[in-house]
């Protein structure tokens, strides 16, 4: 089961994942990709998809032409927890 983040554990995350952002509506993080086309930005949400069903974790995304954006959060702990850590770093290493 996931673990929500303690305050010890969110003051780590611009460390743990740098490119993502807090939300500033609910407790969740979030992430813009750009992409040369849409081909390219479907071809990345293809290899998150299979991510996200490796660690049973899904996240809450859109894609309009070039862009994917990403959010991710933990409806079972009610918001941030170690699995959308693990997710966000998964999905960054797909950048490299």
């Amino acid at each position: 089961m996931a673990k929500k983040l303690t305050d010890a554990e969110r003051a780590t995350l611009g460390t743990t994942v740098p490119q993502w952002t807090p939300a500033l509506d609910k407790d969740a993080i979030r992430r813009e990709f750009k992409f040369a086309d849409f081909s390219a930005a479907w071809g990345f949400m293809t290899r998150v998809a299979l991510l996200a069903e490796k660690l049973d974790h899904h996240p809450d995304w859109s894609n309009v032409w070039n862009t994917v954006r990403i959010e991710l959060t933990t409806h079972d702990v009610a918001g941030l927890s170690d699995n959308d850590v693990r997710l966000a770093q998964a999905i960054d290493a797909l950048m490299f």
